[in-house]
C-alpha cells in the first residue's frame, strides 16, 4: 500500500461565482522511503501541491492520506523545506535547530539536546558556524541550516518546495549532492518539488510531471533506473541519463504545446463599450 497518497484531489481558490482551479482529481501515489520529484511549470500548483501534503489546505474533494490515514493539521510528522529558508533572523544557527527541538521533543534533557542538535549541525556541514546569525551565512548555508532544522524534528515525510532554484549553480549542485547524501543515510519518504528537469533526474526515483493549470493533474510518469550513487562528473556521458532527461524534456514541452493551443482556441468575450464623445469646449479668459 502507498505510504503518501493523494486520492482524486481537486482543489481551488476564490468563490465559486469566479473560481480558480488549482487541481482537479489528481491522484498521486509515493512508497515509503521513496524520492519523488514532482517537475511543472510556473503557475501549476506546485506549492499548492506541497500545502496540501503538509495539511496547510485541504481539499475540496478526495482526500490526501499519510499511512494510510487522512492528514490533518500540520505536524512534525510533515517536514517542510522552504525555497525562501524561512529562519529566525535573530536566533544562531543552533538556535533555529533548538527551537524546533525543543517544540517537538519537550522531554529531550539540555545535554542530550546539545549533542542532538550538533549532530545535524555537524550533517549538514555547518560545523563552526554554530553561534553565527542568518544575515552572516551565504545562501547555500542559509538553506542547509533550514534542512538541518527540519531533520531534526525527524518527519516522516520530507516536502522540499523548490529549495535550491534560488542558488547558483555551484552551491546548488553541491547541496544537491548535501540532500541525497543524507537521504541514503536518514532514510525518508521525499516528495521534491523543482523545475529543473537534469536536478529530478539526478536526484529522484521517480519523476511526475504536473500538467499546466489550471484544473492540473498529473501527467505520464518516469521511473529513474540509474543506479546510485550518481556521479554527475560522469552522468552527462550515460546514455540511460541522455535518454531519460530527453523523455522527460519533450513531454513537458508538450504538455506546454498543448495548453497553448487550447489557450488559444479559447474566445475571450469583449465588453460592448461606446467611446465618449467630447462636449463642446469652454474658454475661460
Amino acid at each position: 500500500m502507498p505510504y503518501l497518497e493523494l486520492d482524486n484531489v481537486s482543489f481551488g481558490f476564490g468563490p465559486m461565482s469566479n473560481r480558480y482551479e488549482v487541481f482537479e482529481q489528481a491522484t498521486l501515489s509515493v512508497e515509503q522511503n521513496e524520492f519523488v520529484a514532482v517537475i511543472g511549470f510556473s503557475g501549476s500548483g506546485k506549492s499548492t501541491l506541497v500545502s496540501l501534503l503538509a495539511g496547510l489546505e485541504q481539499p475540496d474533494s478526495g482526500e490526501v492520506r499519510i499511512g494510510g490515514k487522512p492528514v490533518g493539521e500540520p505536524g512534525p510528522d510533515k517536514g517542510v523545506v522552504f525555497q525562501n529558508y524561512s529562519l529566525l533572523p535573530w536566533l544562531s544557527v543552533y538556535g533555529n535547530i533548538e527551537l524546533a527541538v525543543k517544540q517537538v521533543f519537550p522531554k529531550m534533557g539540555r545535554d542530550e539536546r546539545k549533542d542532538y542538535i550538533q549532530h545535524y549541525i555537524d550533517m549538514v556541514s555547518l560545523s563552526g558556524s554554530e553561534w553565527k546569525l542568518p544575515g552572516e551565512l551565504s545562501g547555500g548555508m542559509r538553506q542547509r541550516l533550514s534542512l538541518a532544522r527540519t531533520l531534526a524534528i525527524k518527519p516522516e515525510v520530507l516536502l522540499l518546495d523548490e529549495p535550491l532554484s534560488a542558488l547558483d549553480a555551484l552551491t546548488r549542485s553541491q547541496l544537491q549532492d548535501e540532500i541525497i547524501r543524507i537521504w541514503e543515510v536518514d532514510r525518508r519518504t521525499v516528495v521534491m518539488i523543482t523545475n529543473d528537469v537534469d536536478e529530478a533526474v539526478i536526484m529522484a526515483d521517480r519523476i511526475v510531471p504536473l500538467t499546466p493549470g489550471p484544473s492540473a493533474t498529473f501527467g505520464r510518469e518516469f521511473a529513474v533506473d540509474l543506479a546510485r550513487p550518481r556521479d554527475r562528473a560522469t552522468l552527462n556521458f550515460n546514455p540511460e541519463f541522455k535518454h531519460l532527461r530527453n523523455q522527460v524534456t519533450n513531454y513537458m514541452v508538450s504538455l506546454d504545446q498543448e495548453a497553448r493551443r487550447l489557450s488559444s482556441t479559447v474566445e475571450l468575450p469583449l465588453p460592448d463599450i461606446q467611446p465618449v464623445r467630447p462636449g463642446p469646449q469652454v474658454s475661460i479668459a
